[in-house]
């Protein structure tokens, strides 16, 4: 009886798995006969040529795709209009997915990044702008993400310039008009983002203008589309707890970004970012004044003797003759914002500055080098030594 039973049972699993392997094989053939159409609803290119699948996990995954052909080749509307993308660097098929979601060129990301996994294109879309419309399906789509669309110029934006040296170099650049974009920055209300969260009422937007290379349109570009990557551009390099650690300092971002811009001016020497902050920041928290050079000549503007923004040197004299906020020889604490745009060293120096009790520096030889001290008597010393 019990032998009977096992052989029951068996014959039961030898049939059980041979039903799913006739199940299996049909699927497998049918997929891989199917007609030209069904192959080109799922697919990108040759419509001509038909896919088979090449291992178990492409067959499920076009089975799949198979069942979503009508979202895969059905447009969200039918609105003809050219509408830009970008693709930013280092972007990935699941982001891009979302992206196209939020601009409403899809409805379903994950049926598109599966479709472009399918495809092969999942790790073959480059960075760049292209143009896109809503009429068009995601097979349409995801081929025109294959090239840019238009010629893209670069421009370097270095770190530490204000917002009119900014201007400047899109003007000599032929990217756009500066004046029109320095009028952006200057009114501060054309794009929003998160890291503005904490940003006064009527600040502009400097300090945001993160300094890199960036690559545009050659034709077009307009100052929001460019504010709009310097911010997503700063919120993709500095930490993403930032915020809460200026809060952890007792500070907003915005006030961070402060430092940080003064910090951008007065650094030479890479490591030497985070103790320069550190130098402000004690001095601020035992209400000294920052004397910081940098803010008095944001203070003085442009001079036109010497055509350039940021006058060298500026003497003693000249500090008590500025009547601006910004001037931190006669205002105490923060001048009112950022009085530059510093790069990603010199932000995370000021979000997490070195532990010390410094509060002088002085730049002594012509490597740009500093010497610190912790106290006035030591600080002097240094002066003496240096010079």
């Amino acid at each position: 009886m019990i032998v009977l039973r096992a052989i029951f049972r068996f014959t039961v699993f030898v049939i059980a798995v041979a039903a799913i392997v006739v199940i299996l094989g049909a699927g497998f053939w049918a997929f891989s006969t199917q007609d030209e159409a069904a192959a080109a609803s799922i697919s990108v290119g040759d419509a001509s040529v038909v896919r088979s699948p090449q291992n178990i996990e492409e067959f499920f995954l076009g089975f799949y795709l198979q069942s979503q052909s009508e979202k895969i080749n059905t447009p969200v509307s039918n609105d003809p209009s050219p509408v830009p993308f970008t693709i930013e660097s280092g972007e990935t098929g699941v982001s891009i997915s979302e992206k196209l979601v939020e601009q409403q060129f899809i409805t379903d990301p994950d049926v598109f990044r599966l479709f472009l996994r399918y495809n092969g294109l999942d790790a073959s879309l480059e960075a760049g702008d292209y143009v896109l419309r809503r009429n068009m399906n995601m097979r349409e789509i995801a081929e025109a993400l294959q090239k840019a669309n238009f010629e893209e110029v670069a421009i370097t934006i270095p770190e530490g310039l204000r917002a009119e040296e900014i201007a400047e170099l899109l003007t000599k650049a032929n990217i756009m008009d500066g004046s029109e974009f320095l009028a952006a920055v200057r009114q501060g209300t054309v794009v929003d983002h998160p890291l503005l969260a904490d940003r006064p009422p009527g600040a502009s937007y400097e300090g945001y203008l993160f300094p890199d290379t960036y690559r545009l349109p050659a034709l077009n570009t307009t100052p929001e589309d460019l504010i709009a990557r310097m911010l997503n551009n700063m919120a993709q390099k500095i930490p993403p707890d930032a915020l809460n650690l200026a809060s952890a300092q007792g500070y907003t971002f915005y006030q961070i970004l402060t430092v940080a811009s003064i910090v951008e001016r007065e650094a030479v020497v890479p490591e030497e970012r985070p103790a320069i902050a550190s130098v402000y920041l004690n001095r601020l928290a035992q209400g000294m004044y920052l004397q910081a050079d940098p803010t008095v000549q944001y203070a003085m503007g442009y001079q036109t003797d010497s055509g350039q923004w940021w006058k060298t040197p500026v003497t003693l004299e000249e500090y008590s003759q500025v009547n601006s906020p910004y001037n931190t020889y006669m205002n105490s604490g923060l001048p009112p914002g950022p009085i530059a745009n510093p790069g990603v060293s010199s932000i995370n120096a000021a979000l997490q500055p070195a532990q010390t009790n410094y509060l002088f520096f002085m730049g002594c030889g012509g490597e740009g080098a500093h010497l610190f001290a912790e106290d006035f008597a030591s600080h002097e010393a240094n002066v003496a030594a240096c010079q």
